[in-house]
């Protein structure tokens, strides 16, 4: 017969053996539907964005909250297509003309004729398609085979966009409800207090959204100053697309910068190269200087906290952790001032 302190071992060994599998099972659930925990995440950023114009709306305007909601994010993504339109509709118009001028362009590559065919010979292009004839098309046709990837992750992220876009709107629509069920559940003091956490939480998610957008905007109007002081064509369109781009945490400037570097080599060379000299020093003064200050007013966080933030979520969590770093960090300055901390920790110590 097995002693007690026997099976008190095997029952430890046994609960222990069960909570490392349901640990394993639940991380393996979460890897499994991550994408949609993305959408969910994206969609409650979002909702947290736009929940204060619809309140306001709701007060000063229109009775029914269905109403204020529909608006609300018919004006958001109305002001989205917009912008899109004016950055898509020009390139679309660019790409169309370069298709139509393509023979062209071939035709004064093999004739050496053009600045073109002067930039080929530059850069040692033309005589690297003669050495490399075999390799290019064995590249060509690889990428032909990626067509149906393409084409599934453009689905894909349609229909993100999509259901990120209808959950935000039922976070929004639901959340005075939500804040009844809270109530009803917790009392009307604890519920009254997790209100007030909640309205705060989405105040930090306006700040920062207001904070990015001013950011964005001071860098598409020195973006635009600068190509049109240079001569660049389509200065205004290239400005959009960087102050878009910028949009983006520390990345953002980059990608905005390679556009307009681009546009303006093709222009000339000096405009290239004073375009990338602006957008080295600009990033400097943006990511270390402007971001910070901005976002300390903004979120109600200290430049530091804002810094750090956003490179560890960088690191952590890459594009998507660099855009909900900031609101994420003001959020949990909130849980933390309203769980009154440092009271929880002396009373800890008693």
């Amino acid at each position: 017969m097995s002693s007690p302190d026997d099976r008190l071992t095997v029952r430890r060994v046994a609960i222990v053996l069960g909570l490392v599998l349901a640990t394993l099972l639940g991380l393996a659930l979460l890897w499994a539907v991550r994408r949609v925990l993305v959408w969910i995440l994206l969609a409650a950023f979002l909702a947290a964005a736009l929940k204060p114009a619809v309140d306001h709306l709701q007060r000063r305007f229109v009775r029914r909250r269905t109403v204020a909601t529909l608006l609300v994010f018919l004006a958001a993504f109305a002001l989205i297509a917009g912008v899109g339109a004016l950055i898509v509709v020009p390139l679309v118009d660019e790409v169309a003309r370069f298709v139509e001028r393509t023979p062209e362009f071939v035709r004064d590559i093999r004739a050496g004729r053009g600045r073109l065919s002067e930039l080929v010979d530059r850069i040692g292009l033309r005589r690297y398609a003669e050495t490399h004839g075999e390799q290019l098309q064995e590249y060509g046709d690889r990428l032909r085979q990626p067509a149906l990837g393409l084409v599934r992750g453009a689905l894909e992220a349609v229909v993100g966009t999509i259901t990120v876009g209808v959950l935000a709107y039922l976070m929004v629509l639901e959340s005075p409800r939500m804040g009844t069920a809270l109530l009803a559940l917790t009392g009307d003091r604890v519920g009254a207090r997790w209100c007030l956490v909640g309205r705060e939480c989405a105040r930090t998610v306006t700040g920062y959204v207001t904070g990015n957008l001013v950011i964005s905007l001071v860098c598409g109007g020195l973006s635009f100053v600068v190509l049109a002081a240079l001569g660049v064509p389509f200065a205004a369109v290239i400005a959009l697309v960087v102050a878009v781009a910028d949009l983006v945490p520390l990345v953002g400037a980059t990608i905005g910068a390679v556009v307009a570097a681009g546009a303006a080599f093709m222009h000339s060379p000096t405009a290239g190269i004073v375009t990338v000299v602006f957008f080295v020093l600009y990033q400097q003064v943006e990511n270390h200087l402007l971001q910070p200050v901005v976002m300390s007013r903004a979120v109600r966080l200290n430049p530091l906290t804002v810094l750090v933030s956003v490179l560890l979520a960088a690191e952590l969590a890459g594009l998507v952790g660099a855009l909900l770093a900031i609101p994420a960090a003001g959020i949990l300055q909130v849980l933390l001032r309203t769980a009154d901390l440092p009271r929880l920790l002396h009373r800890g110590r008693r």
